[in-house]
């Protein structure tokens, strides 16, 4: 029986565009061109901090973990002891240092690893410069402006604590805090202050206390410390965090002296854990004196008002009127009376002026009036037309006349008229004047 013939070899892609489905990479040839490409970098300067160092005696390497400052990713460094004995300064976890390796692919394990040739460890003096160039583009960037500050709340219901574990700053704040205010309540949350995993845990825990609605501020406190202890509070991630809680946030880092970034983020900056007790909450007994003397000033003002009123109600009720109400109806009245009294007066006197002047013209019209004439003996002949005979040229024999006495009428008839006596004269009435008698004149 002849076998088949064993089936050609499968041929792979050269580049990893080429690879399909159906034409993969095997595990291996990935290894070993990610190992190859590797191979081809140059050696790098990284800056990053020491979170584990490993030193074994007798060993040909030494191995330390290089983690980066802001996000959470380390690498492996491997490191001759001859490099470490170098540095002027022991090393020690949390050191800030810069490497000059070589990056290698192990393809066996898959891991990518440091083989540093140079270590350096980076000195507070430049660490403080970068504090620096970092706070000038967060200013710039307006993180620290007042206007961005929140009040912190009179009397929160509850205060959020990002502290040390089983740190003396946790103590000092919930201790002085609940002395002020027995019944504060407390959400602490203990992280590590200081070290690499300090900056992802206290940014962790203020994200946390942010999004809880019972929390009215937190606070941040660490006890103080060097000022490699306190760097993790200048991190630009955690000052970014803060930046970015709702909540009021207190930064109580350090000593009167120290200055981390935090602070000037934070909307309120104590100078001490105790000091940030003291400001987040009031003072039980302050309180209850200053409500005292509040009180005493209200009373004080009510009574004061009161009196006053009092004195004013009195002042009304002994006036005249009040006193004897009728008094303002009988001086009305004594009032009324005296008018009415010098109004009859002035009447009086008016109407008996008046008649008086009545009566004085009354006996000038009197005089004046033909009726005293002709009460005086005269008589007045009208015409039947009623005109007044003036002359006795106005009429003839003949003409009957009305003569107006001073009592009565008569009438009469012309029996002779004689002509007047010279010019402007006036006519003669008797006989020794040539005038007719009576004799003559017939009713």
């Amino acid at each position: 029986m002849i076998s088949p013939a064993p089936a050609a070899p499968r041929r792979l892609a050269d580049k990893a565009l080429e690879t399909t489905a159906e034409n993969p990479w095997p595990v291996r040839l990935l290894s070993a061109k990610i190992a190859g490409y590797v191979d081809r970098m140059a050696p790098v300067w990284v800056e990053g901090q020491v979170v584990q160092l490993n030193r074994r005696p007798g060993a040909s390497l030494a191995f330390l973990t290089l983690r980066d400052a802001v996000a959470d990713m380390s690498l492996p460094v491997a490191v001759q002891p001859r490099v470490l004995g170098r540095v002027d300064v022991p090393l020690a976890e949390g050191a800030h240092v810069v490497v000059h390796a070589k990056p290698v692919f192990w393809p066996k394990r898959g891991t990518l690893q440091l083989e540093a040739d140079e270590l350096r460890p980076v000195g507070v003096g430049e660490l403080l410069a970068r504090i620096e160039q970092l706070k000038r583009v967060l200013a710039a960037e307006g993180l620290f402006d007042a206007d961005r500050k929140r009040p912190l709340p009179f009397l929160p219901r509850r205060v959020g604590l990002v502290c040390g574990r089983e740190s003396k700053a946790e103590h000092d704040v919930v201790v002085n805090a609940r002395a002020r205010w027995p019944a504060l309540a407390f959400t602490v949350r203990e992280v590590a202050v200081q070290g690499a995993a300090a900056v992802a845990e206290v940014s962790a825990a203020i994200a946390e206390l942010d999004d809880d609605p019972d929390v009215d501020v937190i606070v941040v406190a660490r006890g103080g410390g060097g000022v490699e202890d306190l760097l993790p509070f200048s991190n630009e991630a955690l000052v970014r965090a803060a930046a970015a809680c709702r909540t009021p946030l207190v930064s109580a880092i350090g000593h009167e002296t120290d200055t981390p970034l935090l602070d000037l983020v934070a909307d309120y900056r104590a100078s001490t854990p105790t000091a940030a007790a003291r400001r987040v909450v009031p003072d039980v007994a302050e309180e209850r004196a200053a409500l005292a003397r509040a009180r005493g000033r209200l009373r004080a003002a009510l009574t004061g008002l009161t009196t006053a009123e009092q004195h004013r109600l009195d002042a009304v009720r002994s006036r005249p009127c009040l006193a004897d109400p009728t008094t303002l109806v009988t001086r009305r009245a004594e009032d009324v009376a005296r008018l009415r009294s010098a109004a009859r007066q002035g009447f009086t006197w008016r109407t008996e002026r008046a008649g008086a002047e009545l009566t004085a013209v009354h006996g000038r019209l009197r005089a004046l009036s033909p009726a005293a004439t002709l009460a005086r003996g005269y008589a007045v002949l009208r015409t039947r037309d009623q005109t007044v005979v003036r002359s006795s040229a106005e009429v003839v024999p003949g003409d009957r006349l009305e003569a107006l006495l001073a009592a009565g009428r008569l009438g009469v008839e012309v029996r002779a008229a004689a002509p007047p006596d010279g010019p402007g004269g006036t006519a003669a009435t008797g006989r020794a004047a040539g005038r007719p008698s009576p004799a003559d004149l017939e009713h």
